[in-house]
């Protein structure tokens, strides 16, 4: 039987996420200490800190595949629009700026949906904690068994 001391660690490990906003890294730090902590004294625990870990570094995984890709497309979208004639006119020109400022606006929106959808699935899954019930955040890639 899962107990209220229990259920109280397993909802501060999912909250422990937000020390990120005070703590570089504190997204990882946080929960990581406070499972290792734990993880002996309860499944449920051990299952919900696995849970927080797994879905933290999928977000980091996605996030570096997202600039992996963005990256190289702003890059080669400012270089084409450069134009060197000699050293000593040097003009910068962007040919095509409602491309960049589109896809900059896109991939903007999608980074911010991204975040607000993460921070709800940890409120959502911090709530199910408190319930007692295991929840497996989505799209989450399971590093740890």
């Amino acid at each position: 039987m899962i107990n209220n001391h229990q259920k109280n660690i397993a909802t501060f490990i999912h909250l422990s996420t937000f020390s990120r906003f005070i703590i570089p890294f504190g997204n990882f730090i946080g929960p990581v200490i406070l499972w290792l902590a734990n993880k002996e004294k309860s499944e449920f625990i051990d299952k919900n800190g696995k849970q927080v870990i797994n879905f933290q570094i999928s977000i980091l995984l996605y996030a570096v595949i997202i600039a992996c890709i963005a990256i190289p497309f702003f890059l080669l979208n400012i270089i084409s629009g450069l134009a060197v004639n000699n050293f000593e006119d040097f003009n910068f020109s962007l040919n095509q700026p409602a491309v960049i400022i589109f896809s900059a606006l896109g991939l903007g929106a999608i980074a911010i949906l991204g975040f607000i959808l993460e921070l709800v699935l940890i409120i959502i899954a911090s709530l199910n904690a408190r319930d007692g019930k295991i929840y497996n955040y989505p799209l989450t890639i399971q590093f740890l068994k």
